[in-house]
Protein backbone atom coordinates (compact mmCIF):
# COMPACT_ATOMS: atom_id res chain seq x y z
CA UNK A 1 0.00 0.00 0.00
CA UNK A 2 1.14 3.52 -0.69
CA UNK A 3 0.06 6.44 1.50
CA UNK A 4 -1.75 8.81 -0.87
CA UNK A 5 -1.20 12.48 -0.17
CA UNK A 6 -4.21 14.74 -0.69
CA UNK A 7 -3.18 17.45 -3.15
CA UNK A 8 -4.40 21.03 -2.80
CA UNK A 9 -6.46 20.57 -5.94
CA UNK A 10 -8.72 17.51 -5.83
CA UNK A 11 -8.46 14.86 -8.50
CA UNK A 12 -10.93 15.23 -11.36
CA UNK A 13 -12.46 11.78 -11.03
CA UNK A 14 -14.59 10.90 -14.00
CA UNK A 15 -12.89 13.40 -16.29
CA UNK A 16 -9.53 11.81 -15.62
CA UNK A 17 -10.95 8.38 -16.28
CA UNK A 18 -12.17 9.57 -19.64
CA UNK A 19 -8.83 11.07 -20.59
CA UNK A 20 -7.41 7.82 -21.93
CA UNK A 21 -10.45 7.41 -24.17
CA UNK A 22 -10.19 10.72 -25.99
CA UNK A 23 -6.91 10.03 -27.73
CA UNK A 24 -7.58 9.24 -31.40
CA UNK A 25 -6.84 12.40 -33.42
CA UNK A 26 -7.96 11.34 -36.89
CA UNK A 27 -10.29 8.45 -36.17
CA UNK A 28 -13.45 10.46 -36.82
CA UNK A 29 -12.16 11.88 -40.09
CA UNK A 30 -11.05 8.41 -41.12
CA UNK A 31 -14.46 6.95 -40.36
CA UNK A 32 -16.18 9.51 -42.61
CA UNK A 33 -13.93 8.62 -45.51
CA UNK A 34 -13.65 4.88 -45.04
CA UNK A 35 -16.54 3.83 -47.26
CA UNK A 36 -15.39 6.12 -50.01
CA UNK A 37 -11.84 4.82 -49.65
CA UNK A 38 -12.99 1.27 -50.29
CA UNK A 39 -14.20 2.25 -53.75
CA UNK A 40 -11.25 4.55 -54.47
CA UNK A 41 -13.12 7.84 -54.16
CA UNK A 42 -12.33 10.86 -52.08
CA UNK A 43 -14.57 11.74 -49.15
CA UNK A 44 -16.26 15.15 -49.28
CA UNK A 45 -13.72 17.93 -48.85
CA UNK A 46 -10.42 18.89 -50.39
CA UNK A 47 -7.82 16.28 -51.26
CA UNK A 48 -4.45 16.15 -49.51
CA UNK A 49 -2.87 15.48 -52.91
CA UNK A 50 -1.97 11.94 -51.85
CA UNK A 51 -3.25 8.70 -53.31
CA UNK A 52 -2.29 5.21 -52.24
CA UNK A 53 -3.17 2.37 -54.61
CA UNK A 54 -5.73 4.67 -56.21
CA UNK A 55 -7.31 5.71 -52.90
CA UNK A 56 -7.35 9.46 -52.23
CA UNK A 57 -6.33 10.56 -48.74
CA UNK A 58 -8.63 13.45 -47.69
CA UNK A 59 -7.10 16.73 -46.58
CA UNK A 60 -9.09 16.40 -43.36
CA UNK A 61 -6.65 13.67 -42.31
CA UNK A 62 -3.67 15.97 -42.84
CA UNK A 63 -5.36 18.88 -41.06
CA UNK A 64 -6.33 16.74 -38.07
CA UNK A 65 -2.82 15.41 -37.59
CA UNK A 66 -1.32 18.87 -38.07
CA UNK A 67 -3.59 20.31 -35.38
CA UNK A 68 -2.52 17.55 -33.01
CA UNK A 69 1.16 18.35 -33.65
CA UNK A 70 0.56 22.06 -33.08
CA UNK A 71 -1.36 21.36 -29.87
CA UNK A 72 1.62 19.38 -28.58
CA UNK A 73 3.93 22.33 -29.25
CA UNK A 74 5.30 21.35 -32.66
CA UNK A 75 4.60 24.24 -35.07
CA UNK A 76 3.84 23.67 -38.72
CA UNK A 77 6.85 23.47 -41.00
CA UNK A 78 7.80 21.78 -44.28
CA UNK A 79 9.54 19.05 -42.26
CA UNK A 80 6.48 18.44 -40.10
CA UNK A 81 4.27 18.40 -43.20
CA UNK A 82 6.51 15.79 -44.83
CA UNK A 83 6.42 13.65 -41.68
CA UNK A 84 2.62 13.83 -41.57
CA UNK A 85 2.35 12.82 -45.24
CA UNK A 86 4.63 9.84 -44.61
CA UNK A 87 2.52 8.83 -41.64
CA UNK A 88 -0.70 9.12 -43.66
CA UNK A 89 0.75 6.99 -46.44
CA UNK A 90 1.86 4.32 -43.96
CA UNK A 91 -1.55 4.32 -42.29
CA UNK A 92 -3.38 3.96 -45.58
CA UNK A 93 -1.11 1.13 -46.76
CA UNK A 94 -1.57 -0.72 -43.48
CA UNK A 95 -5.34 -0.14 -43.29
CA UNK A 96 -5.73 -1.41 -46.85
CA UNK A 97 -3.75 -4.50 -45.96
CA UNK A 98 -5.93 -5.04 -42.88
CA UNK A 99 -9.14 -4.66 -44.90
CA UNK A 100 -7.89 -7.18 -47.45
CA UNK A 101 -7.65 -9.68 -44.61
CA UNK A 102 -11.19 -8.80 -43.52
CA UNK A 103 -10.10 -7.39 -40.19
CA UNK A 104 -12.54 -4.48 -40.45
CA UNK A 105 -15.33 -7.07 -40.26
CA UNK A 106 -13.97 -8.67 -37.09
CA UNK A 107 -16.38 -7.87 -34.26
CA UNK A 108 -13.64 -6.95 -31.77
CA UNK A 109 -11.86 -4.66 -34.24
CA UNK A 110 -15.16 -3.07 -35.28
CA UNK A 111 -16.00 -2.35 -31.65
CA UNK A 112 -12.62 -0.71 -31.10
CA UNK A 113 -13.10 1.44 -34.21
CA UNK A 114 -16.53 2.51 -32.96
CA UNK A 115 -15.04 3.43 -29.58
CA UNK A 116 -12.33 5.51 -31.28
CA UNK A 117 -14.98 7.46 -33.19
CA UNK A 118 -16.94 7.85 -29.97
CA UNK A 119 -13.82 9.16 -28.20
CA UNK A 120 -13.30 11.92 -30.78
CA UNK A 121 -16.95 12.91 -30.52
CA UNK A 122 -16.69 13.09 -26.72
CA UNK A 123 -13.59 15.26 -26.94
CA UNK A 124 -15.36 17.62 -29.35
CA UNK A 125 -18.30 17.81 -26.93
CA UNK A 126 -16.00 18.64 -24.01
CA UNK A 127 -14.16 21.29 -26.04
CA UNK A 128 -17.46 22.89 -27.04
CA UNK A 129 -18.68 22.88 -23.42
CA UNK A 130 -15.49 24.48 -22.10
CA UNK A 131 -15.59 27.21 -24.77
CA UNK A 132 -19.24 27.95 -23.98
CA UNK A 133 -18.53 28.18 -20.24
CA UNK A 134 -15.35 30.26 -19.83
CA UNK A 135 -13.87 30.70 -16.37
CA UNK A 136 -13.09 34.29 -15.44
CA UNK A 137 -9.75 35.42 -14.08
CA UNK A 138 -11.62 36.59 -10.98
CA UNK A 139 -12.83 33.05 -10.31
CA UNK A 140 -9.35 31.67 -10.91
CA UNK A 141 -7.92 34.17 -8.43
CA UNK A 142 -10.55 33.11 -5.88
CA UNK A 143 -9.52 29.47 -6.40
CA UNK A 144 -5.87 30.46 -5.97
CA UNK A 145 -6.56 32.34 -2.74
CA UNK A 146 -8.63 29.45 -1.35
CA UNK A 147 -5.81 27.01 -2.13
CA UNK A 148 -3.35 29.24 -0.26
CA UNK A 149 -5.60 29.32 2.79
CA UNK A 150 -5.93 25.54 2.71
CA UNK A 151 -2.20 25.01 2.26
CA UNK A 152 -1.17 27.41 5.02
CA UNK A 153 2.01 29.46 5.19
CA UNK A 154 4.43 26.70 6.23
CA UNK A 155 6.05 23.67 4.64
CA UNK A 156 6.94 20.62 6.68
CA UNK A 157 9.62 17.98 6.18
CA UNK A 158 8.24 14.89 7.83
CA UNK A 159 8.69 11.15 8.17
CA UNK A 160 6.05 8.63 9.11
CA UNK A 161 5.53 4.95 9.80
CA UNK A 162 2.16 3.58 8.71
CA UNK A 163 0.75 0.40 10.27
CA UNK A 164 -2.62 -1.35 10.41
CA UNK A 165 -3.41 -1.28 14.12
CA UNK A 166 -3.19 1.12 17.03
CA UNK A 167 -1.30 -1.45 19.12
CA UNK A 168 1.40 -1.74 16.42
CA UNK A 169 1.77 2.04 16.39
CA UNK A 170 2.00 2.19 20.21
CA UNK A 171 4.72 -0.47 20.18
CA UNK A 172 6.71 1.55 17.61
CA UNK A 173 6.37 4.72 19.71
CA UNK A 174 7.65 2.80 22.73
CA UNK A 175 10.59 1.43 20.74
CA UNK A 176 11.46 4.93 19.56
CA UNK A 177 11.37 6.09 23.16
CA UNK A 178 14.00 3.46 23.94
CA UNK A 179 16.26 4.94 21.29
CA UNK A 180 15.57 2.74 18.27
CA UNK A 181 16.10 4.33 14.85
CA UNK A 182 13.01 5.84 13.23
CA UNK A 183 14.43 5.17 9.76
CA UNK A 184 15.14 1.53 10.58
CA UNK A 185 11.68 0.94 12.01
CA UNK A 186 10.07 2.61 8.98
CA UNK A 187 11.91 0.26 6.63
CA UNK A 188 10.94 -2.76 8.71
CA UNK A 189 7.37 -1.93 9.77
CA UNK A 190 5.76 0.70 7.53
CA UNK A 191 3.22 -0.43 4.96
CA UNK A 192 3.61 2.80 2.96
CA UNK A 193 5.53 1.49 -0.03
CA UNK A 194 6.12 5.01 -1.29
CA UNK A 195 8.24 6.10 1.69
CA UNK A 196 9.36 3.09 3.74
CA UNK A 197 12.54 2.44 1.75
CA UNK A 198 13.57 6.05 2.42
CA UNK A 199 13.07 5.68 6.15
CA UNK A 200 9.52 7.06 5.99
CA UNK A 201 10.64 10.34 4.36
CA UNK A 202 7.74 12.33 2.86
CA UNK A 203 9.94 15.25 1.77
CA UNK A 204 8.77 18.87 1.97
CA UNK A 205 5.12 19.81 1.63
CA UNK A 206 2.32 21.89 3.18
CA UNK A 207 0.02 20.33 5.76
CA UNK A 208 -2.84 20.73 3.27
CA UNK A 209 -1.20 18.10 1.06
CA UNK A 210 -2.26 15.38 3.47
CA UNK A 211 -5.54 14.03 4.76
CA UNK A 212 -6.81 16.28 7.60
CA UNK A 213 -5.96 13.89 10.43
CA UNK A 214 -2.34 13.70 9.31
CA UNK A 215 -2.01 17.39 8.44
CA UNK A 216 -3.44 18.56 11.76
CA UNK A 217 -1.09 16.27 13.70
CA UNK A 218 1.84 17.59 11.69
CA UNK A 219 1.00 21.23 12.46
CA UNK A 220 0.80 20.44 16.17
CA UNK A 221 4.38 19.15 16.31
CA UNK A 222 7.43 21.25 17.09
CA UNK A 223 10.54 20.88 14.96
CA UNK A 224 12.17 17.55 15.83
CA UNK A 225 9.00 16.39 17.54
CA UNK A 226 7.41 12.94 17.45
CA UNK A 227 3.75 12.03 17.90
CA UNK A 228 3.31 10.42 21.32
CA UNK A 229 0.03 8.75 20.39
CA UNK A 230 -0.91 7.03 17.12
CA UNK A 231 -2.57 9.22 14.50
CA UNK A 232 -5.54 7.46 12.93
CA UNK A 233 -6.42 8.19 9.28
CA UNK A 234 -8.33 6.33 6.54
CA UNK A 235 -5.03 4.60 5.69
CA UNK A 236 -4.31 3.18 9.14
CA UNK A 237 -2.27 4.41 12.09
CA UNK A 238 0.67 6.79 11.70
CA UNK A 239 3.69 7.55 13.82
CA UNK A 240 4.98 10.94 12.64
CA UNK A 241 8.28 12.77 13.13
CA UNK A 242 8.69 16.40 12.09
CA UNK A 243 12.26 16.99 10.92
CA UNK A 244 12.02 20.63 9.84
CA UNK A 245 9.70 23.58 9.12
CA UNK A 246 10.11 26.53 6.76
CA UNK A 247 8.07 29.36 5.28
CA UNK A 248 6.35 28.24 2.10
CA UNK A 249 7.39 29.93 -1.13
CA UNK A 250 4.20 30.88 -2.93
CA UNK A 251 4.27 31.39 -6.72
CA UNK A 252 2.71 34.51 -8.17
CA UNK A 253 -0.85 34.09 -9.41
CA UNK A 254 0.11 34.84 -13.01
CA UNK A 255 2.72 32.07 -12.93
CA UNK A 256 0.15 29.39 -12.14
CA UNK A 257 -3.04 30.90 -13.57
CA UNK A 258 -3.20 28.63 -16.61
CA UNK A 259 -2.61 25.53 -14.49
CA UNK A 260 -5.47 26.62 -12.24
CA UNK A 261 -7.62 27.21 -15.31
CA UNK A 262 -6.97 23.69 -16.57
CA UNK A 263 -7.90 22.17 -13.23
CA UNK A 264 -11.03 24.30 -13.01
CA UNK A 265 -12.04 23.20 -16.51
CA UNK A 266 -11.47 19.58 -15.54
CA UNK A 267 -13.73 20.08 -12.55
CA UNK A 268 -16.34 21.63 -14.87
CA UNK A 269 -16.20 18.57 -17.11
CA UNK A 270 -16.42 16.23 -14.14
CA UNK A 271 -19.53 18.07 -12.92
CA UNK A 272 -21.00 17.90 -16.43
CA UNK A 273 -20.51 14.14 -16.60
CA UNK A 274 -22.06 13.72 -13.15
CA UNK A 275 -25.07 15.84 -14.17
CA UNK A 276 -25.63 13.88 -17.39
CA UNK A 277 -25.40 10.58 -15.53
CA UNK A 278 -27.96 11.72 -12.99
CA UNK A 279 -30.39 12.55 -15.80
CA UNK A 280 -29.74 9.41 -17.84
CA UNK A 281 -31.85 6.25 -17.78
CA UNK A 282 -29.36 3.47 -17.07
CA UNK A 283 -30.22 -0.21 -16.76
CA UNK A 284 -27.95 -3.15 -16.03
Amino acid sequence: MQFKMKTITASIGTAAALAFVVSAPIAFAQAKAEKAAKVGKAAPGASSGLTVNGVVIPKAYFDAMNREREASGQPSSPEVGAAIRDELINREILSQAARKKGMDRDSTVAAQMDMARQAVLIRAYFDDFVKANPISDAQLKANFDAALVQAGSKEYKARHILVDTEDEAKTIIANLGRGESFEKLAKEKSKDTGSKDNGGDLDWGPAGRYVPEFGNALKALAKGGLTTTPVKSPFGYHVIRLDDVRDMKVPAFDEVKENIRQRAQQEQVSALVKSLREKASITQ
